[in-house]
C-alpha cells in the first residue's frame, strides 16, 4: 500500500501524459514554454483571479509573494504554529520577524482569537510594524479566511494564503488560492495537484503585484531579461513539468477532487466512534492533501503507527515539531501555542489519494481500530 499512490495515477492518465510529455520534450522549449502560458491561464480561469504566474517550487511562490509587498527588517508577521517550516521559513529569509500563533484543534488550521491576541500584542510592544498574515489550507482545508480578513482589515494587514496543501478546496463555492491578497500553492509531486519535480505558483488580482512578481522571477528583469531593474530570483517553471500538470488538472477536475472526498468520508464513517477525525466546517470543502487522525496522546499514537508498520501500512506525522520549537527560531521572543505542541504529539496522517479502494480504506481502519 502506498501513502500517496502516485502510480496508479499514472496507469489511469498514462497515454495523455506520456503523449504531452514527449510534445513538450520535442518542442525544444523546454522553459516557460507555451505549456506554461497555457497553464497559467487555466489556473488563473479555475481559481478566480486575474493572475497566476509559475515559478520553481512553493516556497519560491512565498517568497516572491512577500517580495512584491517589500517585507523586510523590521516587520512582522504572522503565521501558524503548526505548518511546515517553509511558512515561517520566507519570514525570516526576508529579514522580518514570524509571529506564531496557534491553531485550532479540530481544524489544524490558525486561530482567528489568537490570532488578534497576538496582532495587538505586537502592536502594543511597539518594536515591529505588523504588515501580514500567512494563513495556511493545512491538509487541504481552507483557513477560516472570513473571520481572517475581518481581523486583517481592522489592523491593516496584508493576506498571504499559503495553499501549497490546499489546491482544490473551497468556502462557499469560493475555490482556494483565491482568499489571499496574494494565494501560492505548490506542485510537489504529492501535493493534491504535483508535477513529477518541483514547482509552485503565486495567485493574486492586483496588476502591480503580478508584474513585480512576473519581474522578481526573473532575476528581477525590466523590459527584458537583460534588463534588470531588482535583485530577483531564478525561478521559472519548466514547460514539461507545465505540460504534466495540465493533464493532471484534467484528471483533478474530471474524479480526483471527487473521489478523494469520497474516500475520506468512507475513512471518517469507520473511524468517527474511535478516534478523533478531521473536521470539515459547513460550507467547506477541503482537497484532502492528508486525512489526518488525533490520538488522546503521544504514547498511543506510537503504539497505533507501530501495529501499522507492521501490518505494512505507512503512516506519517506532519508534524512532530511546532515551529516555535525549531532551533532555526530559537533566537526570536517567541510565544506560547499549547494546541500545537499537543497535536504534534497526537496527531497521525494516513493514507491518502483519490485512488484508494474500499478494501484499502477498511484494511487501514480496521488496523487502527484493532491497535487501539
Amino acid at each position: 500500500m502506498e501513502f500517496r499512490d502516485l502510480g496508479k495515477q499514472h496507469e489511469r492518465i498514462a497515454q495523455s501524459l506520456d503523449a504531452a510529455i514527449l510534445k513538450a520534450a520535442s518542442s525544444c522549449h523546454y522553459i516557460m514554454g507555451p505549456e506554461v502560458r497555457e497553464l497559467e491561464a487555466r489556473l488563473a480561469g479555475y481559481t478566480g483571479v486575474s493572475h497566476c504566474l509559475s515559478c520553481g517550487n512553493g516556497t519560491d511562490a512565498l517568497t516572491l509573494a512577500l517580495k512584491a509587498w517589500g517585507i523586510g527588517p523590521g516587520d512582522a508577521v504572522f503565521v501558524p504554529d503548526f505548518t511546515f517550516f517553509a511558512s515561517a521559513e520566507v519570514i525570516a529569509a526576508e529579514g522580518a520577524v514570524p509571529i506564531f500563533v496557534d491553531v485550532c484543534e479540530d481544524t489544524f488550521n490558525i486561530n482567528p482569537e489568537d490570532l488578534e491576541a497576538a496582532v495587538r500584542e505586537v502592536e502594543a510592544a511597539g518594536k515591529l510594524m505588523p504588515r501580514a498574515v500567512v494563513a495556511v489550507d493545512l491538509f487541504g482545508l481552507p483557513a477560516d479566511f472570513p473571520r481572517i480578513r475581518a481581523i486583517a482589515d481592522a489592523h491593516d494587514l496584508l493576506i498571504l494564503e499559503d495553499g501549497a496543501q490546499g489546491f482544490g478546496g473551497s468556502i462557499e463555492g469560493k475555490i482556494a488560492c483565491s482568499f489571499g491578497d496574494i494565494a501560492t500553492t505548490s506542485f510537489f509531486p504529492a501535493k493534491p495537484l504535483g508535477c513529477y519535480g518541483d514547482g509552485g505558483a503565486v495567485f493574486t488580482s492586483n496588476p502591480e503585484w503580478a508584474a513585480l512578481i512576473e519581474s522578481y522571477r526573473v532575476h528581477g528583469k525590466g523590459e527584458n531579461k537583460y534588463q534588470n531593474v531588482r535583485i530577483g530570483l531564478n525561478s521559472r517553471l519548466d514547460t514539461i513539468q507545465a505540460a504534466i500538470l495540465l493533464e493532471k488538472l484534467n484528471a483533478f477536475e474530471g474524479w480526483e477532487l471527487r473521489d478523494v472526498n469520497a474516500a475520506a468520508e468512507k475513512y471518517t464513517a469507520r473511524l468517527k466512534d474511535a478516534v478523533k477525525t478531521p473536521l470539515i466546517p459547513e460550507g467547506y470543502v477541503s482537497s484532502w492533501a492528508q486525512y489526518t487522525i488525533r490520538l488522546e496522546s503521544r504514547e498511543q499514537r506510537d503504539i497505533v503507527q507501530k501495529a501499522l508498520k507492521i501490518g505494512g501500512i505507512p503512516s506519517m506525522v506532519y508534524y512532530p515539531l511546532p515551529m516555535h520549537a525549531q532551533k532555526a527560531f530559537e533566537a526570536l521572543d517567541r510565544r506560547e501555542c499549547p494546541v500545537a505542541t499537543r497535536l504534534c504529539d497526537t496527531v497521525l496522517s494516513l493514507p491518502m489519494h483519490p485512488y484508494l479502494t474500499e478494501e484499502q480504506i477498511e484494511t487501514v481502519s480496521d488496523a487502527v481500530i484493532a491497535a487501539l
